[in-house]
């Protein structure tokens, strides 16, 4: 691909890769707390280079003032690169909590919302810059 070096398919290209496995971890039936664990992992560099993927593309449209996941998550919610930003923003904060999880339950927690509604919503982003 001729335009492989701009920067967002570069960035896009990688959340692919941790996409499956995010995929693949979530097949998992009845994971233990060290594969939830793992998943989580997954959806966190999900997130980032989702977010990433976002503020790359909105600067190469001529957005550059993102410069962080909330104002990329709310430019693109605007122009119409991602549905549900209340959910993304939902997403965004379980991403920041899970640098800060020492609990068990909030392993179950953030692992259950990732598996019924974030990789939904990380799916339709994979989808949509798929056809890009």
């Amino acid at each position: 691909m001729l335009n492989m070096d701009i920067r967002w398919k570069q960035r896009f290209s990688n959340f692919v890769k941790v996409f499956e496995h995010l995929k693949n971890a979530l097949e998992i039936q009845n994971a233990d707390i060290y594969q939830k664990a793992g998943a989580i992992q997954f959806f966190e560099m999900c997130f980032e280079l989702a977010w990433n993927t976002l503020k790359d593309f909105l600067e190469d449209e001529g957005f550059k003032e993102i410069k962080s996941p909330r104002a990329a998550i709310k430019k693109a919610f605007e122009i119409g690169l991602i549905k549900s930003g209340h959910i993304w923003l939902k997403l965004l904060e379980d991403r920041n909590l899970t640098s800060h999880i020492y609990d068990d339950e909030i392993v179950e927690v953030i692992e259950r919302s990732i598996r019924n509604e974030y990789f939904s919503i990380l799916n339709e982003f994979y989808e949509y810059f798929k056809s890009k």
